[in-house]
């Protein structure tokens, strides 16, 4: 469809023209937004009347942990897919912040693998300097957006789930930045409803304690695959089985972890697989991934992907082609993250505030198409990690986000990838230097698989001098 893209500019009570700009979702990659048009405000600029919407009750998305599953305080699906003793699984120097370290946050080094309470804590810092909480209305759900292409605006109806109150308000711009990993991929096989344990998906695993003791099948061979097998190792369950559909992960697993060729079926609690082999299993988790889900928008403005580096109709990663005031933010599969999210909502925010003039739509199909070309040669991960560099630097070079050495991120996350390779269960326990500021990360007080406890106070425990 061809909209027109031209804005029909509202005035406010002086007479001044004012734009509105909705944002659906407080998560990293709306936060980024609201701390970009506040860079904007503190060098003096006029921003735009901003709305963000969350459904949870506080910020940080998917950060934000929560022990409920299924459904929330107000009957809406849970948003969240955290678990206890969830720490990172890529080196905090690869996520920081191009303009607030984790030096001015901490106030100190601290190991470059944090678990999740920590990283929500620096998330948070950023944002609560920036003073964007008022900009957010928590509790609120989106529920469905209208474009009108004579007024060139998007209605918006939300739920306000605390006071059982539907609204509609309207918008100059409208940005998606409600993300990718909440609406669970739940495949079936053949038997499943007669197995007598536990089968739930990932979005829905709260810890590895219930496993203890257990001998557990994970079917799938992603990150959230690898790292609840590790978890579930770790806090003692009997045996951990990784089952996958195309290409196992490979690592070097220790005694009591495997991985074996995608399962067939179920026969009450032997589950049998693509090679002939069969095992009795306990619980099973579905690592199998996420949808791009967004019901509140119409067919013809819904992003339709599978998680891929590079969306199809997205200009730089972000602009629905077919309408320039439709944005969508963090849809991409994933090896930078904050400072990525960073990048897209200062170009997001350019765009709005006219400090960028988009081609036309035949330009920006041809930039879609590039990308898209380069992404389908990509063959190893390394591919990957330097095409998703490029993308990141091509967007700081569009706008004034602070820049740093992407070249340098890179290589720390080759680097990872070695360090899982050369030992899955350890290399939590290497440290590295930030990019930002030149820091080397602290040896965290204890090894990563003799610590039981992922609390703040416990991380950032001074560690026990020795006599």
């Amino acid at each position: 469809m061809q909209y027109r893209t031209d804005i029909n500019l509202t005035m406010d009570n002086n007479n001044n023209i004012r734009v509105r700009v909705g944002i659906i979702g407080a998560g990293p990659s709306g936060l980024a937004q609201l701390r970009a048009f506040k860079a904007a405000e503190a060098q003096g600029m006029e921003i735009p009347e901003i709305v963000c919407f969350e459904k949870q009750e506080d910020w940080g998305g998917l950060w934000n942990y929560t022990w409920r599953t299924g459904v929330g305080k107000y009957g809406e699906p849970v948003h969240g897919s955290m678990y206890k003793y969830l720490w990172s699984n890529g080196p905090k120097e690869c996520l920081e912040f191009a303009d607030y370290s984790f030096d001015e946050h901490f106030g100190r080094p601290i190991s470059s693998y944090p678990p999740r309470p920590v990283l929500f804590d620096y998330i948070q810092g950023r944002v609560k300097r920036s003073n964007v909480r008022d900009f957010i209305r928590f509790n609120t759900a989106a529920r469905w957006v209208d474009y009108n292409e004579e007024t060139r605006k998007f209605t918006l109806i939300v739920d306000d789930l605390a006071n059982n109150r539907t609204y509609s308000e309207e918008f100059d711009y409208l940005i998606v930045a409600s993300g990718h990993f909440s609406t669970p991929n739940m495949p079936y096989f053949k038997g499943i409803e007669n197995f007598p344990g536990v089968v739930l998906h990932a979005h829905d695993f709260r810890g590895a304690d219930r496993f203890k003791g257990k001998n557990i099948l994970l079917v799938g061979s992603s990150y959230s695959a690898e790292d609840i097998g590790v978890q579930s190792y770790k806090h003692g369950a009997k045996s951990v089985t990784l089952s996958y559909r195309s290409n196992p992960i490979g690592m070097d697993w220790p005694d009591g972890m495997k991985e074996v060729p995608l399962l067939t079926h179920f026969d009450g609690s032997t589950v049998h697989f693509s090679d002939g082999t069969q095992e009795d299993f306990d619980a099973v988790v579905m690592c199998t991934g996420y949808q791009h889900k967004f019901p509140f928008l119409p067919d013809e403005l819904r992003l339709k992907t599978k998680n891929c580096l590079y969306p199809d109709n997205l200009y730089k990663g972000i602009v629905f082609n077919d309408l320039p005031q439709l944005i969508y933010l963090g849809m991409q599969d994933q090896y930078y993250t904050f400072n990525m999210f960073d990048a897209q909502a200062w170009y997001a925010r350019d765009i709005i505030m006219d400090k960028v003039n988009l081609p036309s739509k035949d330009e920006r199909r041809a930039d879609i198409d590039h990308w898209l070309d380069r992404a389908a040669a990509l063959k190893t991960h390394d591919d990957e990690i330097d095409f998703q560099t490029d993308y990141v630097r091509e967007l700081i070079s569009l706008t004034d986000y602070p820049s740093f050495d992407l070249d340098a991120v890179a290589e720390l996350f080759k680097q990872w990838l070695r360090d899982k390779d050369e030992n899955i269960l350890c290399y939590r326990d290497k440290t590295y230097k930030s990019v930002m500021t030149g820091t080397l990360a602290e040896q965290h007080h204890t090894a990563w698989m003799d610590e039981m406890d992922d609390s703040f106070e416990r991380f950032m425990r001074e560690p026990e001098l020795t006599h």
